[in-house]
C-alpha cells in the first residue's frame, strides 16, 4: 500500500530534512561575580603597626575578585608597619594596585613596588636610602643588633627592589647613598621589567606545553 511502511521495517525520511548533526563550535559559559573596589590613602608618615590593623584585616579577608587600591603619598616612616603591610599585600588573593600620587620615600617605596599593578601621576618622586635607628645595651649588644639588622636590610632590599633597582643601585644604598626617581625614570624602568618578564613567561609556557 503506498505510503505506508511495514513494522521494523526503515523509516523514511521526509523530504528536506537532514540527519542532526553534532555542533562542532566554541560553547560560551559565563557567571557574574560582584566586583568589590576598595581605596586606602597612605599619605603622611607610617606610623606603628597598630594603626593599620584594617588595611592588614582587608587584605586579609579579600577575594580574588576584589580590587584594593594604595595611593601612596608618603616620607615613609616605621620599617616593622612597612614590611608588615607588605607582607599582608603579598599573601592577598586581591589584585593590590598602588597608585604613586606625589611622593614615596623610603619605606613608602618599598611598598610601591609590592603592587600587582604599579600606576605612576606625573610630577611624583621614589627615594630609596639605607635604615635609620638608635640601639640601646651594652657594646657587643648594640654591635650584634647592627650586624643582625643590617643582614635583614640587605636581603628585603634585593627582594623587593630587584629588577626594578640593579644589584650596583643596591649596593650603593646599602653603602649610604640616596637614589632618587622621578616619574619619567620610574615609569621607564617598569617598562623595562615588564619587557623582561615577557621572555620569562613565554619559556614558562614553553615547558608546560613539553
Amino acid at each position: 500500500m503506498r505510503g505506508t511502511q511495514q513494522e521494523g521495517g526503515p523509516s523514511a525520511e521526509m523530504e528536506g530534512d537532514e540527519p542532526e548533526q553534532a555542533s562542532t563550535g566554541l560553547a560560551r559559559y559565563e557567571r557574574q561575580i560582584p566586583i568589590r573596589q576598595i581605596s586606602y590613602y597612605l599619605s603622611g608618615e607610617i606610623q606603628e603597626p597598630q594603626y593599620y590593623t584594617e588595611l592588614f584585616y582587608t587584605l586579609r579577608s579579600a577575594s580574588e575578585t576584589d580590587l584594593i587600591y594604595l595611593h601612596l603619598n608618603s616620607p615613609g616612616g616605621n620599617f616593622d608597619t612597612g614590611l608588615q603591610i607588605i607582607n599582608n599585600m603579598q599573601a592577598s588573593p586581591a589584585h593590590v594596585v598602588t597608585v604613586l600620587e606625589a611622593r614615596a620615600y623610603s619605606m613608602a617605596a618599598l611598598i610601591f613596588l609590592v603592587g600587582d599593578e604599579l600606576i605612576v601621576h606625573d610630577n611624583c618622586q621614589l627615594m630609596f636610602h639605607i635604615y635609620s635607628g638608635s640601639f640601646a645595651g651594652k657594646g657587643n649588644e648594640q654591635q650584634a643588633q647592627v650586624i643582625a639588622l643590617g643582614s635583614w636590610f640587605e636581603k628585603v632590599m634585593f627582594r623587593i627592589c630587584a629588577p626594578f633597582l640593579s644589584s650596583a643601585e643596591i649596593e650603593k644604598i646599602l653603602k649610604g647613598n640616596d637614589l632618587w626617581l622621578d616619574s619619567d625614570e620610574i615609569r621607564r624602568r617598569l617598562g623595562r621589567a615588564a619587557h623582561a618578564r615577557k621572555p620569562a613567561r613565554a619559556a614558562l609556557a614553553k615547558d608546560a606545553e613539553a
